[in-house]
């Protein structure tokens, strides 16, 4: 093992990263006080066969919050369960409920079984849901059919 370099600052340059280090605080600290107020948003609940992932934003549309099943600390196939579901939206109504957010707008797309149990949590965790959408894919016309066979 050779020596090891150390590279030794000069007084200038620890007081510029002091410098920026703090103008990146006040400005993280602006975007939440920025955010701190917000009475109306809307829920993405995308549930697919493998997980369920929940993004909330304002209505803008710029995300404040998101979390998934796997995320909590769910693994495998138990991801996409109802339970995993629930257990996101718990999870994110503490960190809503610190922002104000009452009303929401809950747009759903996929086939997944976390569809339903994460709305009937909002609603149970006192939220008021305004609207549900359903933006799942439907293929329409499809892919052409195969010729016919010939033997």
């Amino acid at each position: 093992m050779g020596k090891k370099k150390v590279i030794k600052q000069s007084e200038d340059q620890v007081l510029k990263e002091g410098k920026t280090a703090e103008n990146e605080a006040v400005k993280v600290a602006a975007k939440v006080s920025a955010s701190k107020k917000v009475s109306a948003g809307k829920v993405y609940v995308n549930a697919s066969y493998n997980n369920t992932v929940i993004t909330i934003t304002n209505k803008n549309g710029d995300v404040l919050f998101w979390v998934s099943a796997g995320s909590i600390g769910f693994s495998g196939p138990k991801k996409a369960t109802p339970f995993a579901a629930s257990k996101a939206v718990a999870v994110l109504a503490e960190k809503m409920k610190k922002i104000g957010m009452i009303d929401l707008e809950v747009i759903v797309k996929g086939v997944g079984t976390g569809r339903d149990s994460s709305i009937r949590s909002f609603s149970n965790q006192g939220f008021n849901i305004l609207s549900v959408k359903d933006v799942t894919p439907i293929p329409h016309n499809g892919p052409k059919p195969a010729k016919v066979r010939r033997v």
